[in-house]
């Protein structure tokens, strides 16, 4: 493993999870209202990009920390429509 991909993974890792406090906030209060719909919804199309290129280019850290990422924001989506009124 490069310093490159040392870089990959741990910047990866931090950005995904730090969506983890935000989705456990929102669950334990049962609101959403603060968060932004059309905020989550962009994040979702970029992960999803970002998850892409990481597929199109062969990238293994995009893509480990885009698929999670992807998956926080989808629930993090969830709750703001389940929540957020």
């Amino acid at each position: 493993m490069t310093g490159g991909d040392v870089l990959g993974f741990t910047a990866g890792a931090l950005v995904t999870l730090s969506l983890v406090p935000q989705i456990i906030r929102v669950f334990t209060l049962r609101s959403a209202r603060e968060i932004s719909l059309v905020f989550t919804t962009l994040m979702l199309a970029g992960i999803l990009m970002w998850l892409g290129y990481g597929v199109f280019k062969g990238l293994f850290p995009v893509i480990l920390w885009n698929v999670i990422g992807a998956a926080l924001v989808a629930l993090l989506l969830y709750a703001k429509l389940r929540y957020g009124r």
